[in-house]
């Protein structure tokens, strides 16, 4: 999702690239399908191919200036490193679920 995070949120991104993005991702992150996922094949293909396009779309519409430093931008952001001030609270939520799953298991 780097791919529309960074194109939607630069002001110099023509406005139909960043509407079009924040559609894609939009539609990639909700529940909401046009076609059910338990309809074989076409329930998953709907999704790889609308988002797929979308990309491409988004791709198409961004300037090559743009693209170039949206691409250095992302993998400056893959190389940064993981927070773990965020991962300290996850973990004890984790295991102060655990300690109360375990309680009402134990008797």
């Amino acid at each position: 999702m780097i791919a529309l995070y960074i194109p939607a949120r630069d002001r110099r991104t023509p406005l139909a690239a960043r509407l079009l993005a924040l559609a894609v991702a939009g539609y990639a992150l909700t529940p909401i399908d046009l076609i059910p996922d338990f309809i074989p094949v076409l329930g998953l293909l709907d999704d790889v191919i609308l988002v797929l396009v979308g990309i491409w779309l988004v791709l198409k519409l961004v300037s090559a200036n743009l693209m170039c430093e949206y691409r250095t931008a992302a993998s400056e952001m893959a190389e940064r490193p993981s927070s773990r001030t965020a991962a300290v609270p996850i973990i004890a939520l984790w295991l102060f679920v655990a300690a109360l799953a375990g309680l009402w298991l134990l008797p």
